[in-house]
């Protein structure tokens, strides 16, 4: 054989998820694809005198992971400064925050996220409640879900935020009975507004962290991620620039949003943006908003929660919604779509229905997807519209349904939290991903919370919805499998087989069958990206 592979993988249990061959010890690689798949026979002929073997010493290899839903980019601002993950109640936020103001030079401020609702014990959101630790240095918190943030009474001041605001979307500063801003910003035009005042990092330094971000990403064995953001323009420039000089360690697939008031050129824009890619990063989709977040009052219900919201879409005239999708599907874009309440998930799967061509059905998925009946579930599977979860938000929640999430919508609705199984077994598409930053990246953590509806590491905590957990198989298959089948990847990657790319993990233990706290923790001992080494421990 004249050809000769790049990189032979040898002596590993392979976990191929190629039906027709489902296991083997060894793979050759060349030119960033697979080309033999089988024991040290069949790929014997592809070694030559250049050709890097690597003994994997009996770890179980399967396809490359890929975070079904990441921010890499918006996720760095996200998660700048002081990381309040940690903290469970008032006086352990005020610590932190006290402790962070006293290191504040002159005009600095404390910018923080990661802060659970839980935190508050209840109470409403309220600058009055940290104010006094801050000692008047002004502070921009965003709390764990993304869409809602904090500010100070300074921040407030500084960004000339003093009453209600109108928005075109669903959003709002929320006020007191007479009209002062609480400091609770909810969802994103609302957090807007504090953008023109709070420091950012020169472009260096952002493009610096963003390769470090991507790096330790693949240390944990992802090699893709599905972007669901391009806020900023300048990413794309950005994800050139570092193609320049080298290669992104992971791929990514990036979907750009589409908000209310999009009009027809607007949709055109993100139509003819499709064709943007590099080598390892492509635009591929749009991202939308039914709904925002149980906590914040904003995920769009059947009924109110329990204090009454959770009644609207995120898109005022949800009919524009369905209009935008349907224009994209029929030039082919694919869609997602956050929903996370009953309501706004039974308006996407009506959405994709109304199309009658089943090819555009089926460029369509639904993220989150946190609380949904019975009658939503076959839905799924019918109309070819893929599911898209994230386990580790299942941290946010307890068994006993005293938390944030689940008082808000009621004991009938947190008794049908995170649906997983139900789904899978509906026959559905089921990716899984972190949602970074909101949870951690680390695609172990989430294979291990899939199998056992806590978090990995502790047993103490009661699993929420156990009846849900997912095999191990089907963990693995929502970061690979799975993953690829929900856009449309599935005959390029998701397997290990001769044709595919040569995108690749290696545990040291078998992430299907060791027990789940095991696998959270186990080191991996290689990953692979187009046929190069990304990571290697």
């Amino acid at each position: 054989m004249s050809a000769v592979a790049d990189t032979i993988l040898a002596n590993a249990r392979v976990r191929t998820l190629d039906p027709d061959r489902t296991s083997a010890s060894a793979v050759a690689v060349k030119d960033g694809h697979i080309v033999a798949v089988g024991d040290d026979g069949d790929v014997r002929d592809w070694r030559g005198a250049h050709t890097d073997v690597v003994d994997l010493a009996g770890a179980t290899l399967t396809p490359g992971l890929v975070d079904g839903h990441s921010h890499p980019y918006l996720g760095m601002e996200m998660a700048t400064g002081l990381d309040l993950s940690a903290c469970r109640d008032l006086d352990a936020l005020r610590t932190a925050l006290a402790d962070a103001a006293r290191a504040a030079g002159p005009g600095d401020w404390v910018l923080a996220h990661g802060l659970d609702h839980n935190a508050f014990g209840g109470r409403p959101v309220h600058h009055d409640l940290i104010d006094a630790a801050l000692a008047g240095v002004p502070a921009f918190i965003r709390l764990y879900d993304g869409h809602s943030a904090l500010a100070s009474g300074p921040a407030l001041a500084a960004a000339g935020i003093d009453g209600p605001r109108v928005f075109a979307q669903r959003a709002h500063v929320v006020c007191d009975p007479d009209g002062r801003p609480t400091g609770h910003l909810v969802e994103f035009a609302a957090m807007a507004l504090m953008d023109a005042v709070l420091p950012r990092e020169n472009a260096a330094v952002r493009r610096e962290r963003l390769l470090g971000l991507l790096r330790d990403m693949a240390a944990t064995g992802l090699t893709g991620a599905h972007v669901m953001d391009l806020q900023d323009p300048g990413v794309l420039d950005l994800l050139a620039d570092i193609e320049e000089s080298g290669e992104l360690p992971v791929r990514l697939r990036i979907a750009p949003w589409c908000m209310p008031g999009t009009d027809t050129e607007g949709l055109d824009h993100l139509v003819a943006l499709q064709r943007a890619r590099g080598r390892r990063w492509r635009i591929g989709g749009v991202k939308f908003f039914m709904d925002g977040t149980v906590e914040g009052g904003t995920a769009w219900l059947e009924h109110p929660d329990c204090h009454g919201q959770g009644t609207e879409a995120f898109w005022p005239d949800p009919a524009a919604y369905t209009r935008a999708v349907h224009r994209l599907a029929r030039s082919g874009v694919r869609t997602v779509t956050h929903a996370i309440g009953d309501a706004a998930v039974r308006h996407v799967l009506d959405t994709v229905e109304l199309l009658d061509d089943p090819a555009q059905r089926a460029l369509h998925r639904i993220e989150h997807i946190e609380t949904v009946p019975d009658s939503q579930i076959p839905r799924f599977a019918r109309l070819g519209v893929a599911a898209s979860m994230q386990p580790t938000h299942l941290a946010y929640t307890r068994a006993d349904h005293r938390d944030a999430w689940s008082t808000r919508v009621g004991k009938e609705r947190a008794d049908r939290a995170w649906r997983c199984r139900d789904l899978r077994d509906a026959g559905a598409v089921l990716v899984l991903g972190s949602d970074w930053p909101i949870a951690h990246y680390d695609p172990r953590e989430v294979l291990a919370t899939a199998r056992l509806r806590r978090l990995p590491a502790h047993p103490e905590t009661e699993p929420v919805a156990a009846g849900q957990a997912l095999t191990g198989l089907m963990a693995l298959e929502g970061y690979t499998s799975h993953s690829a089948r929900s856009v449309g990847e599935q005959d390029v990657a998701g397997r290990i087989a001769p044709g595919y790319r040569a995108d690749l993990t290696a545990f040291a233990v078998d992430p299907v069958t060791a027990p789940a706290d095991e696998v959270a923790a186990a080191p991996v001992t290689l990953t692979m990206t187009g046929g190069a080494v990304v990571h290697r421990s």
